[in-house]
Formats: C-alpha cells, sequence, structure tokens
C-alpha cells in the first residue's frame, strides 16, 4: 500500500497503485457513458474481477464514478462495495438514480437503453415522455458504452485533487 503525497507535503488517502490506475481511469469516463467490467480490465492488462475489487474498495465514490462500470452484457449489477450492508437492489437502485441522472438509462430488468425518438418508455428510471430501445455492446454514434480515448493524463490530475480534498482520514 502506497499513500499519495500532494506537492504541499499533505498525505492523502492509503491506496494501492492497482486502484489509482483504476480510479484514474475511472475518471476518464465521461458522464453519460458506462464501461463494462471486461472493456477496463482490458485497458488496464489486468482481469474483471480484479477490476471489481479496485471498484468495491473506492473510497472516493461517487467523485470517482464506480457506478460508470456496468456488466458487458448490459446489465446495472452491483455497486457500493460490500454486498451484504444493504440488499443488492437497494444498491442497484442507487447505481440507476445516479447513472440517469447523467443521462444514462436502463429497463425494468436492469438493461441498458439508448434514448431514441421513436419507442415509448415505460420504464421507472427514465421521465415518462421518454422513448428508449435497447442497445447493444456495438457501440455506436450514439451508444452510451465509452470505448475511449482514455484522457488519462487530464484524469489523474483530478484524482489527486479528489484524493487531497477528501475529508476521509489517512
Amino acid at each position: 500500500m502506497k499513500t499519495k503525497t500532494t506537492s504541499h507535503g499533505q498525505n492523502t488517502m492509503a491506496i494501492t497503485e492497482f486502484q489509482e490506475r483504476v480510479y484514474t481511469s475511472l475518471l476518464a469516463i465521461p458522464r453519460g457513458k458506462v464501461c463494462s467490467y471486461g472493456a477496463l480490465a482490458k485497458s488496464l492488462s489486468t482481469s474483471p474481477r480484479a477490476v471489481g475489487g479496485a471498484l468495491r474498495n473506492n473510497p472516493f465514490a461517487p467523485e470517482v464514478p464506480c457506478h460508470r462500470v456496468i456488466a458487458s452484457d448490459g446489465h446495472v449489477g452491483g455497486f457500493m462495495g460490500d454486498w451484504q450492508k444493504a440488499p443488492s437492489t437497494i444498491n442497484q437502485t442507487k447505481k440507476l438514480d445516479l447513472l440517469a441522472k447523467e443521462g444514462v438509462y436502463f429497463d425494468d430488468q436492469g438493461r441498458l437503453l439508448v434514448i431514441n425518438k421513436s419507442t415509448p418508455s415505460t420504464t421507472k428510471h427514465l421521465k415518462k415522455s421518454s422513448t428508449v430501445t435497447v442497445e447493444n455492446n456495438a457501440g455506436g454514434h450514439d451508444s452510451p458504452w465509452f470505448d475511449g480515448p482514455w484522457d488519462l493524463e487530464t484524469a489523474k490530475t483530478r484524482l489527486v485533487e479528489i484524493m487531497t480534498n477528501n475529508d476521509k482520514p489517512v
């Protein structure tokens, strides 16, 4: 475990080098986009389970947006660390709500949707006037799937700011 230190000599929270890489990559995913555990793992040359472990221990959520990582089949999956802290439906609802505020929507089964002008919506995570179609994992112009580019320099600077300004003890 290493402790990040700012240029002012202030200690920040202790995280591993691997966690730093994962959290930096998370900050490169823009609002309104999501990434799969597998795609994030591939960008880091690691496994999806390792990424999930780092996300589970994210002390900076939601500023470091682990809610933007979902299963590769488009399902929302778990959220907020220890699955035993609250029933998974409560945590999934929190994740769905965070993503909805960013313009990313899911159907009632927790499956990723793309806003479209042709199909009426019946999901509670969309405004009644919204319309949706199911999006596959192929990406595309209007796709909520993020596939880069990974602006890691800007993201790394942002992570240092978040760590420095975080009130949690080292």
